[in-house]
């Protein structure tokens, strides 16, 4: 079993609201605006907020791709953590962060649904932290052509299985952005 003791702080992790992952994102206006809130009331309440930003041939680091949205600007004492797979903790200086603010649960909004956000809370868990998902702060693209389900239903059959997901020791689920408290663990 994998937990982490010592470590009572909760974080904001705003996991690749990029311009290039955006652009065709599903129900997109309303996910960045419930983004926008948990931001400022992370902020109000004194929560770390972690932003990650995903690199790739799509997304070059330094474009106008790979650039967040215009609507969420990054404070300059907030970790930036940059990433090559789907997984945040992956390659990355993440857990580190994390470990150096005394963070053991995430609160966990952004893109993409079925690759980024799945693989990031996948991979807390199993690293030993508490992993809430924003049920109204999550998004995905159309990629019905390749055989997907409609981004609508990716969306809630994530909701679905994560509300309930369980690990020894360890907390997971869901909770709409008007129900969040941030604090020294956020309440699901």
């Amino acid at each position: 079993m994998t937990t982490l003791p010592g470590r009572p702080n909760t974080a904001l992790l705003v996991v690749d609201v990029q311009n290039g992952v955006m652009e065709t994102a599903h129900d997109r206006e309303s996910v960045l605006a419930n983004i926008v809130s948990l931001v400022e009331r992370a902020r109000a309440a004194g929560t770390e907020v972690v932003w990650v930003q995903h690199t790739s041939d799509e997304l070059p680091r330094g474009s106008r791709p790979w650039e967040y949205v215009p609507e969420l600007t990054r404070a300059e004492a907030e970790p930036l953590v940059h990433k090559e797979y789907g997984d945040s903790f992956e390659a990355t200086d993440l857990e580190e962060v994390l470990a150096a603010r005394g963070i053991g649960s995430l609160v966990v909004a952004g893109a993409q649904t079925d690759q980024c956000i799945r693989s990031t809370l996948h991979g807390a868990l199993a690293r030993g932290y508490d992993a809430t998902l924003v049920s109204d702060a999550h998004t995905t693209e159309d990629l019905t052509a390749y055989g997907a389900p409609p981004p609508g239903q990716v969306i809630a059959h994530t909701n679905l299985y994560w509300k309930y997901q369980t690990a020894p020791g360890r907390t997971a689920g869901t909770v709409e952005t008007a129900e969040v408290e941030f604090g020294v663990k956020a309440t699901v």
